[in-house]
């Protein structure tokens, strides 16, 4: 079940995407509205091992703490676990709302999405 944070996400998601012409957008709004079980859950490391130092990174799904980050980066992702989202600001990362997201990359241009 979608609850109602996760459906709003989704229609700005898909909003941004028509506003800015920005496929990326549209592909997370999808990612969304999928249910839980089939969205990814990602560690830590594979966010290391795929991204570089000032990376803004987007994750359908949810992050976990397991491993360790040694760059920063900006994430967003529909759920973080607390330890994970600890080692991130720890690295000199940020961790923010995908409206946030939005603001900073309209276009989605520089945005990896891992997962």
């Amino acid at each position: 079940m979608v609850n109602q944070v996760v459906i709003q996400i989704a229609k700005d998601l898909k909003n941004a995407s028509k506003k800015n012409d920005a496929p990326i957008w549209l592909k997370l709004s999808k990612s969304a509205l999928k249910s839980n079980s089939s969205q990814k859950t990602i560690n830590l490391k594979k966010i290391h091992d795929n991204s570089d130092d000032g990376t803004a990174v987007v994750i359908a799904g949810k992050v976990l703490g397991t491993g360790t980050i040694a760059h920063k980066i900006i994430l967003s992702s529909f759920s973080i676990s607390n330890s994970a989202a600890k080692k991130i600001k720890e690295s000199g990362g940020e961790v923010i709302k995908f409206s946030e997201m939005i603001e900073r990359f309209p276009t989605g241009k520089g945005v990896k999405i891992i997962g």
